[in-house]
């Protein structure tokens, strides 16, 4: 166990310093558009299509920033990357508020998508790369336990500043936040040594695990693996509440429910952290995927009803909690920490493109087909990505 003054001190800051920051920027810009983008939408009166577009373009953005990103960091560290990353942020936010044009709504979110791309996990765990090298899974688990209550302290917060000052005061705060917390953090606090540098492994030390070469099958598989995962999370989270609404489950009992992910997450953080040191990164990504898996058979076994929603959604929840995880740590373990950034950058660019399509694919599914073919379709993507998992081989 890590001491805790080790968290204040050494490179170890590097986990609360990007715990804060993830929070921030997880909250202030993606997990905003949900409550903030149908405000727009309204005000401007374009369509809900058109406004939640603009998140779309983010996303796109971001995963075709993301391999410039990575590389970025390998070379100038995430104290560089990351401080652009949140002042891109707070910029983005304080232009979406006078961005009254269609082109300029579409660019801005597109500025904002680059931030995301420099701000989000991707970012932080290739910053852990850099700086712990192959000891990074330790610290990346740690970080996520606080990235796990982004969405549960976003949202309220973004509910609440929007009653109290208004969409535009929301953004107007976020940006603040980022600029005068966020991008000091990173720029003053993110370690920028390489603790392999001042700290040389002592004589007799264990011979580090041998590596695969990051390109070929291997490779192919991993990116396949998350990419085909990303399809789930994404495409739930634009539907799954609506789909349990329409189920017969009341609003504030489906309201509920939803808050039930977060501290699922968590609590699935929690334990590998404490006891899955010893496991390697793709068993968690398995045990994850067959948790999931399970979860969707239940709810299609069961049929929806609060007790299997609630159930579902905390299954759901920590699975994502440790894929969360396993997307920092196999990269790691299965390829190295040399170049680990510009491994990260280009993981996550399928990612990031799925994670774009899936709202919509869901969308049209829902509409044309049903609310049961659209979960029936969500298990499949969980099912084709246990598979690239089950087949990868570690190395020997």
């Amino acid at each position: 166990m890590t001491p805790l003054h080790n968290f204040f001190s050494g490179p170890w800051r590097a986990v609360p310093v990007l715990g804060v920051t993830q929070i921030l920027a997880w909250g202030g810009i993606y997990y905003t558009p949900v409550l903030i983008v149908p405000l727009i939408a309204r005000e401007h009166g374009w369509s809900m299509s058109f406004a939640m577009g603009g998140f779309s373009f983010a996303l796109l953005a971001a995963g075709l920033a993301a391999p410039y990103v990575g590389r970025s960091i390998d070379r100038f560290g995430g104290h560089v990357v990351m401080t652009i990353g949140s002042l891109l942020g707070a910029l983005g936010l304080v232009l979406i508020t006078v961005a009254d044009n269609r082109i300029a709504y579409v660019a801005v979110w597109i500025l904002l998508g680059v931030a995301l791309s420099a701000s989000l996990y991707d970012a932080a765990f290739a910053s852990l790369g850099r700086i712990f090298s192959a000891a990074a899974r330790r610290p990346i688990t740690a970080l996520t336990l606080a990235g796990g209550f982004a969405s549960t302290v976003g949202w309220p917060a973004t509910h609440f500043l929007t009653e109290a000052v208004g969409w535009r005061g929301t953004y107007w705060i976020y940006a603040a936040l980022l600029l005068v917390i966020a991008a000091p953090l990173h720029a003053f606090l993110l370690p920028r040594d390489r603790v392999e540098a001042s700290a040389p492994p002592a004589a007799g030390a264990k011979p580090p695990d041998r590596v695969l070469p990051a390109r070929g099958a291997p490779f192919i598989l991993v990116a396949a693996g998350f990419a085909i995962y990303a399809f789930v999370p994404s495409g739930l989270a634009a539907h799954l509440l609506a789909i349990f609404s329409r189920a017969g489950i009341d609003g504030d009992t489906v309201v509920l429910i939803g808050a039930l992910f977060g501290p699922a997450q968590v609590g699935a953080r929690v334990v590998e952290f404490a006891f899955g040191r010893n496991l390697h990164p793709l068993w968690i990504a398995r045990i994850a995927l067959t948790t999931l898996l399970a979860a969707f058979v239940m709810i299609g076994v069961l049929g929806i009803a609060t007790p299997v929603a609630a159930t579902f959604a905390v299954l759901f929840g920590g699975a994502n909690g440790l894929i969360t995880i396993a997307r920092g740590a196999v990269p790691l373990a299965l390829f190295g920490a040399a170049g680990y950034g510009r491994l990260m950058g280009r993981l996550a660019f399928p990612f990031l493109m799925v994670q774009a399509a899936a709202p919509l694919v869901m969308a049209v599914v829902v509409d044309r087909a049903s609310d049961a073919a659209a979960l029936a379709m969500a298990s499949a993507f969980a099912a084709v990505g246990l598979v690239c998992f089950v087949v990868i081989r570690r190395p020997r």
